[in-house]
């Protein structure tokens, strides 16, 4: 196996679980159609997985044999490497803060980057672009409400905020509260309510 293969395939197996790599990683070691034709073939051998334009990630391999890396591990990976944010969809948030029991089928995240969608395995994952005011408080509890009310509308908005103020640690409901400024309108005035009640 001559050098850049051989160099994909040790960087690939040297990443963590998720770790994602690019072909522009390796230009200096070949043409852009040699460091392409060496990701395809790859890809094509399932030695690499293509998930993204320009974006792939290397096969966990265990004793039950080969299998895809954890969704959000590649996610976490993909942020990283592109220097984004990206969390997950106001109707996860909404599940993990107990303001709904809906589990959504589909994996959806939200990222500060353009939209995009994922193939990992046999499922695919939106990845889609977000209001900066949506991203604002990162991944903290706050930001989780933040993108659970979002997805929960001004019509629930009231109701979420009175389960929210009794969940969230007292740090997080600060946050919140001060982060309200930055907020839409009609979430701004449901969380000032809601703060308003002593």
């Amino acid at each position: 196996m001559n050098s850049l293969p051989k160099a994909i395939l040790q960087h690939a197996r040297s990443l963590p679980e998720g770790g994602v790599l690019s072909p522009k990683e390796f230009l200096h070691l070949g043409s852009r159609s040699a460091v392409d034709q060496a990701f395809s073939r790859f890809a094509k051998q399932g030695k690499l997985l293509r998930v993204a334009r320009g974006a792939y990630t290397a096969p966990v391999n265990s004793r039950f044999g080969s299998r895809a890396p954890a969704p959000e591990k590649i996610i976490q990976s993909l942020a990283e490497h592109n220097g984004e944010v990206v969390v997950p969809h106001g109707a996860s948030a909404a599940n993990t803060l107990g303001l709904t029991q809906q589990v959504p089928i589909r994996e959806v995240y939200l990222t500060s980057g353009r939209t995009r969608k994922l193939q990992i395995d046999h499922s695919e994952i939106l990845v889609k672009h977000a209001p900066r005011w949506m991203l604002a408080l990162g991944e903290r509890q706050a930001g989780t409400a933040v993108r659970a009310l979002a997805w929960i509308g001004p019509a629930f908005a009231q109701q979420s905020l009175a389960s929210l103020r009794r969940t969230l640690p007292a740090a997080e409901w600060q946050a919140l509260a001060l982060a309200r400024a930055a907020l839409p309108g009609w979430m701004a005035q449901a969380i000032g309510k809601e703060a308003a009640r002593g």
